[in-house]
């Protein structure tokens, strides 16, 4: 059975890096963040626009619009989440279902907020991608508009990278280059080989 490996990483700590890493070894990953853009320009729209009138232009969510409707109202954001996550399960269940067909020994989760959501319980494993917070910093704030403050008004809402970093089963440190972050991919790689999975099984029973 598939094993399901859920990746997250606080903000500049390379986990696009590292999921492009485990598509390089031949793994199929579910880029949640990249699901969601999907939707805005599919299925979600129309039920956004109903619940969000004027968020949608051309078809598609203006995405600048929606947050400025979200953005400190927690009722409306639970409205959206509402819409969004149950048709993002729809896409991961898809991606798994396909996986287990074509026999893939490991999946990868990328989800942003693991942690944050519940969706490390709909995970065999976590894998948290980390690095030193110099390294997160400087990589961050090159970011083009971003700012001091917003760099930690985004931290105030993720959990702590040494509560992630507790919580994991397994950890890529990026802060040694793209080389090292490759080795210790394979490394995982290596420690899954073989090792069953066991959300898929009950999910199947």
């Amino acid at each position: 059975m598939t094993f399901v490996l859920g990746l997250t990483g606080s903000i500049g700590m390379g986990k696009s890096t590292t999921a492009g890493l485990f598509r390089a070894e031949g793994v199929p990953v579910h880029d949640a963040d990249a699901c969601v853009h999907a939707l805005y320009r599919g299925a979600a729209a129309p039920l956004i626009e109903r619940a969000f009138p004027g968020t949608v232009v051309d078809g598609i969510v203006d995405r600048a619009l929606l947050s400025e409707r979200v953005i400190g109202a927690p009722d409306r954001l639970k409205t959206l989440e509402a819409i969004i996550h149950p048709l993002v399960r729809v896409e991961r269940d898809r991606f798994l279902a396909d996986a287990v067909a074509r026999g893939c020994a490991v999946a990868v989760l990328d989800i942003p907020l693991l942690f944050e959501t519940g969706g490390d319980a709909d995970c065999d494993a976590a894998l948290v991608v980390t690095a030193a917070p110099h390294v997160q910093r400087e990589r961050v704030l090159a970011r083009p508009g971003m700012t001091v403050e917003k760099f930690q008004a985004i931290l105030a809402k993720q959990v702590p990278d040494a509560e992630k970093r507790r919580r994991a089963h397994f950890l890529v440190d990026t802060g040694r280059g793209l080389a090292a972050a490759r080795v210790q991919v394979r490394g995982i790689l290596r420690a899954l080989a073989g090792r069953p999975g066991r959300v898929l099984a009950r999910s199947s029973c």
